[in-house]
């Protein structure tokens, strides 16, 4: 019997600290490019060019592919290795990276963000599985699940801060330059820690179901994304997310009908899987896009530099790692993952609330550092609550079917979290006809209000959904 098999549950080696460290640094790394270049945009189009209006598309096109091509390439990660798909989407996201801190052009700038996305949507899948592969279920897995949910949230807020910290001390480049080194030290000690994951039986590949669903999903994040910024009226916004619903259905009538589907029937058939995951992706649209409302809040009413408003994120960033940290401990005590989901989300909607009454004064800076300290515990408690639902109770060949999915959800909850809540805003602005830093207080209160009410109605929605077993 090996030395690993011999340990306690809730002992871990020093190779599976190992995995952990390769594991958690990429997934972190993923985490912060989604907002690490957000605060660098006015200076990233003045060198490269690009107008003041396809900004967006910075972000834009990074969310698009990270987000829609996940659960296509979480399947292929079950077909060709799990480890191999892991380090292909290292190295494009080492490369891609290089080229997107040499660009001097658009063109450039924008392939390298899309580059980026696609090794994002090829690595988190990846890791996810061979983080719950390779740690059975139990004190174990919820331990590294916590860390994994801790880190990724936490990475979102990391990147506010450390994008500004790049651009003003250095260069917006070396946002681009950090996922290089990082890349070449995971390429250097991944394959010397990490064993080859795939189920016993390769299942074949759907593509019908992988072109539609991939299809679907990039138009319905690309109508969300259009929505915050020309509002749901627009053609361009109805007609993107008519398209992506009539694919997404496409899928689901596929799914029905082949062989080997991508998205098989009996796993969304059970409740904690398509309950967790629903919840999850609303977990990351919530609290991701209040930082973007409290971004507005700080520089637009209260007056505060884009690296100030950043920096005053670092609080939510402690919260978020000791939420992860007591995610796990959480799940233990209740001894049922889903009610730690949802008194995650109830503990988040209470602290949420205070924000819809902030003032245009410092004065509610404390209110807003307490209350976002103990929204972004509560926030990680859920996600980590929201991972371990959404994984467990399958077996290892649907492992990666699973992680594809979960991954899915925190993806397009961190795309449309952000352009949903620009939406409202935008709605407010339009009503009350002026842009003074009042009807932009106005507006973000009402963003934060519905926000608000979203995962309150999410946690109870869980709770009444997933029950804790009869004893």
């Amino acid at each position: 019997m090996t030395q690993t098999a011999t340990l306690p549950a809730t002992v871990t080696s020093g190779r599976d600290r190992l995995v952990l460290a390769v594991l958690l640094t990429a997934s972190f790394t993923l985490a912060v490019d989604f907002s690490i270049l957000n605060v660098a945009l006015p200076v990233i189009g003045a060198d490269v060019g690009l107008a003041l209006a396809d900004l967006q598309w910075i972000a834009t096109a990074f969310a698009l592919f990270a987000a829609g091509f996940t659960l296509l390439f979480g399947r292929v990660a079950d077909l060709a290795g799990r480890r191999r798909m892991f380090l292909a989407g290292i190295a494009l996201l080492g490369v891609s990276s290089l080229a997107g801190g040499l660009a001097t052009g658009p063109v450039l700038l924008l392939a390298a963000r899309v580059a980026q996305g696609l090794a994002t949507a090829a690595v988190t899948p990846a890791a996810l599985s061979l983080l719950t592969t390779s740690f059975p279920e139990g004190p174990r897995r919820e331990r590294a699940l916590g860390l994994n949910g801790a880190l990724m949230a936490a990475g979102f807020t990391t990147g506010a801060i450390l994008g500004g910290v790049l651009t003003d001390l250095l260069s917006w480049r070396w946002a681009f330059f950090v996922n290089v080194a990082v890349a070449a030290v995971v390429l250097a000690v991944a394959p010397l820690v990490l064993a080859e994951s795939r189920p016993a039986r390769r299942p074949r590949l759907d593509v019908p179901g992988a072109v539609t669903v991939t299809g679907g999903l990039l138009a319905v994040v690309l109508g969300l994304t259009s929505a915050g910024e020309h509002g749901w009226a627009a053609p361009r916004t109805w007609g993107a997310l008519v398209a992506g619903i009539v694919l997404l259905a496409a899928f689901a009538a596929i799914e029905r009908r082949v062989a080997a589907p991508l998205v098989p029937v009996r796993i969304l058939g059970r409740r904690r899987v398509a309950w967790g995951n629903l919840a999850g992706m609303l977990a990351f649209a919530t609290e991701t896009s209040l930082v973007f409302l409290l971004t507005i809040y700080l520089q637009e009413v209260l007056g505060r530099t884009p690296l100030a408003a950043g920096l005053s994120f670092a609080v939510l960033g402690l919260g978020t790692v000791l939420g992860g940290i007591l995610g796990p401990k959480v799940i233990a005590r209740l001894a049922h993952p889903p009610k730690a989901l949802a008194l995650g989300l109830a503990v988040q909607a209470a602290a949420t609330l205070p924000l819809v009454f902030l003032g245009s004064t410092s004065a509610w800076l404390p209110v807003l550092l307490a209350a976002t300290f103990l929204g972004g515990v509560a926030n990680l408690v859920a996600i980590v609550g929201f991972l371990v639902t959404a994984t467990s109770g399958l077996p290892d060949s649907d492992q990666g079917l699973a992680a594809g999915l979960a991954t899915m959800s925190q993806q397009i909850g961190i795309t449309l979290g952000i352009p949903l809540m620009s939406a409202v805003v935008g709605a407010v602005l339009a009503t009350l006809g002026t842009g003074s830093p009042d009807t932009v207080l106005t507006a973000v209160r009402t963003a934060i209000a519905v926000n608000t009410a979203l995962t309150a109605l999410t946690a109870v929605a869980v709770r009444l959904a997933l029950p804790s077993p009869r004893r």
